[in-house]
């Protein structure tokens, strides 16, 4: 794997759709890390609030922006 930034973490919440699931991972007291994930992929890892999970981040940048 190529991704460098990997956070162990508690899953937090689920918010299941009908396509995508998104995924909310407490890495440190008060820090969530929020992916969107496939439902298909969500359900063939197994996820489920309470579980222990790995936040990994492959990105070149993040953009934050307000009005």
């Amino acid at each position: 794997m190529s991704a460098r930034n990997a956070f162990k973490g508690t899953i937090k919440k689920i918010i299941t759709g009908a396509v995508n699931d998104e995924v909310s991972i407490e890495i440190a007291p008060g820090v969530e890390v929020t992916a969107v994930i496939t439902k298909t992929s969500a359900e063939t890892l197994g996820l489920q609030e309470g579980k222990q999970a790995y936040a990994i981040i492959k990105a070149s940048d993040v953009i934050v922006s307000v009005d």
